[in-house]
C-alpha cells in the first residue's frame, strides 16, 4: 500500500469510526431519556409512593454516565433483525439497570470499596450505604418491571424469555456468582490458584452473561431464529470476553481521571485477570483474536452487521 492509498484508508476508518461514535451517542441520549422518565417522581399504577431520598439515589447511580453499551447492542441487534427498535431499547434499557445496580453493590466497603464512578461520588459515599444497598435492590427490580410490562414488549412469550434470559445472566450461574468467584480469587475465603481456565470462566459469568444477553435481547425481540440466536450468542460471548480483557488493560494503563475511577486497584487485591496470566502483549492478542470471532459469528448478515462489527473493535480499542 502506498503513501496515498494509506492516507485514504486512514480516512475511511476515522470516517467509520466517527459513525459508530455517533451511534452510539445517539442510542445512549435515547437510553438516558428513557430511564430519566422511569426514575421521575411521579408514582405508577399500583405504587404507593416513591421515596424522595431512594429515588434521588437512584438517578445518581444511573444518570448522566455511561456509555450505555448493553442497551446499544440490544438496539443494533434488533435493528439488524428488523425488529421493534422501541421494545429493545426498552429490554437494552432493563439490562442498563442491573448493570447499574451491580456497579451500586460492587462499590461498597465489602465488595471493591471505591469512592469515584464515572467521576462521581459512589452512592455510598454520596449517601450511605444502607441507601445503596436498597438502590441496588430498587433498580434491579425496576429492570425486570420493564420487561415484564406489555406496554414495550405485547408478545407474552417474548417477555417471559427476556426475563428468564435477564435472571439468568444476572444471577448465581452469571454475574452473581462470578462476582463471588471473584472475591474467591482475591484470597478472601482461603488461598486459591486459578488456572487460566478458571479465570475465563469468572469473567464469562461476572462480565461477559450480561454482555452476551444483550445481544439475546435483541434477537428475541428481533425475532431471530434458533440458527441466529445460536450465532449472535457465539458473538456475544466473544464481546463479552474481549471487554473484560480490554477493561483489565485499561486498569493497568488508564490515568483516574480518564477513567472517572481509581485504577491499578485489581493488581493490588491480587484479583484474576488474562493480563496477568498472558501479559499485556498476550492479552492484547487475545482480543484482536476474539474480534475475528465476533465477525466470523456475524458473516451471514454482511454489510447488515457491520455496526456490531465495529461495536467488537471499539471494545478492545477503547481509552475509557
Amino acid at each position: 500500500m502506498n503513501s496515498t492509498q494509506a492516507s485514504h484508508a486512514s480516512v475511511k476508518a476515522d470516517a467509520a469510526e466517527q459513525g459508530f461514535t455517533h451511534k452510539l451517542g445517539t442510542i445512549a441520549d435515547a437510553v438516558e431519556a428513557f430511564l430519566a422518565e422511569r426514575l421521575g417522581p411521579e408514582t405508577r399504577p399500583g405504587e404507593i409512593a416513591r421515596p424522595p431520598r431512594l429515588m434521588e439515589a437512584m438517578r445518581h447511580a444511573v444518570l448522566g454516565g455511561g456509555k450505555r453499551l448493553r442497551p446499544f447492542l440490544a438496539v443494533e441487534t434488533a435493528r439488524m433483525l428488523g425488529g421493534d427498535e422501541a421494545g429493545a431499547l426498552a429490554a437494552g434499557s432493563a439490562i442498563e439497570l442491573v448493570h447499574c445496580y451491580s456497579l451500586v453493590h460492587d462499590d461498597m466497603p465489602a465488595m471493591d470499596d471505591d469512592d469515584l464512578r464515572r467521576g462521581k461520588p459512589t452512592v455510598h459515599k454520596a449517601y450511605d450505604e444502607a441507601t445503596a444497598i436498597l438502590v441496588g435492590d430498587a433498580l434491579q427490580t425496576l429492570a425486570f418491571e420493564i420487561l415484564a410490562d406489555p406496554a414495550w414488549q405485547p408478545a407474552s412469550a417474548i417477555r417471559a424469555d427476556l426475563v428468564l434470559g435477564l435472571a439468568r445472566a444476572s444471577g448465581l450461574g452469571g454475574m452473581v456468582g462470578g462476582q463471588i468467584l471473584d472475591l474467591g480469587a482475591e484470597g478472601r475465603f482461603g488461598a486459591v490458584s486459578l488456572t487460566v481456565d478458571d479465570t475465563l470462566r469468572l469473567q464469562a459469568m461476572k462480565t461477559g452473561a450480561i454482555l452476551a444477553f444483550s445481544v439475546d435481547a435483541g434477537a428475541l425481540v428481533g425475532g431471530a431464529t434458533p440458527d441466529q440466536r445460536a450465532a449472535l450468542l457465539r458473538y456475544g460471548l466473544a464481546l463479552g470476553q474481549a471487554f473484560q480483557i480490554a477493561d483489565d488493560i485499561l486498569d493497568r494503563e488508564a490515568s483516574p481521571e480518564a477513567m472517572g475511577k481509581a485504577t491499578g486497584k485489581d493488581k493490588d487485591a491480587g484479583k484474576a485477570t488474562l493480563v496477568d496470566r498472558l501479559g499485556l502483549d498476550g492479552a492484547r492478542a487475545e482480543c484482536d483474536r476474539l474480534v475475528d470471532v465476533c465477525d466470523a459469528a456475524l458473516a451471514s448478515w454482511g454489510e447488515r452487521a457491520e455496526t456490531l462489527r465495529q461495536a467488537a473493535r471499539f471494545t478492545v480499542a477503547r481509552k475509557v
